[in-house]
């Protein structure tokens, strides 16, 4: 089992796999980010001013009014943060966004990269019909 396990470890597709994660995970820090640190500001622009992300509905518990989400969760309260749920539908979206760029420019690359199929010269497929009507003419007018 031990082996079995080696090998499997060892295969390329592990390693490719294991590439692709780390990549990702770096890449959800960026895209986070850009959501928190770019977009958040400029809806909130558009909005008059409301950072999603501290918006939430308080359920049950005591919380000042005006506290912050984080200051509402450390109270103990059960909050709807709705807004944390909105930016996170934000970054799935902008993520599923980039990736579906990403994988339309390398299939164009890809694609482009690719040498055409070579065309057959065109051969000409023997006389036509009207042809051998003329020959079997001529042939019959001689005898």
């Amino acid at each position: 089992m031990l082996n079995e396990f080696k090998a499997f470890i060892a295969k390329g597709n592990v390693m490719d796999m294991a590439v692709g994660i780390i990549v990702g995970a770096a890449f959800t820090a960026i895209v986070s980010s850009m959501v928190a640190d770019l977009i958040n500001p400029i809806i909130g622009l558009f909005t008059g001013g409301v950072d999603f992300t501290n918006n939430y509905a308080v359920l049950s518990g005591d919380v000042p009014t005006g506290a912050s989400l984080e200051a509402a969760r450390e109270a103990g309260a059960s909050v709807f943060a709705y807004g944390s749920f909105l930016m996170a539908v934000i970054n799935f979206l902008i993520i599923a966004f980039v990736v579906f760029m990403l994988v339309r420019t390398v299939n164009r690359i890809k694609s482009a990269a690719e040498k055409p199929a070579e065309v057959a010269p065109d051969v000409p497929a023997g006389p036509s019909e009207l042809d051998v009507l003329l020959e079997i003419r001529d042939q019959l007018a001689k005898r």
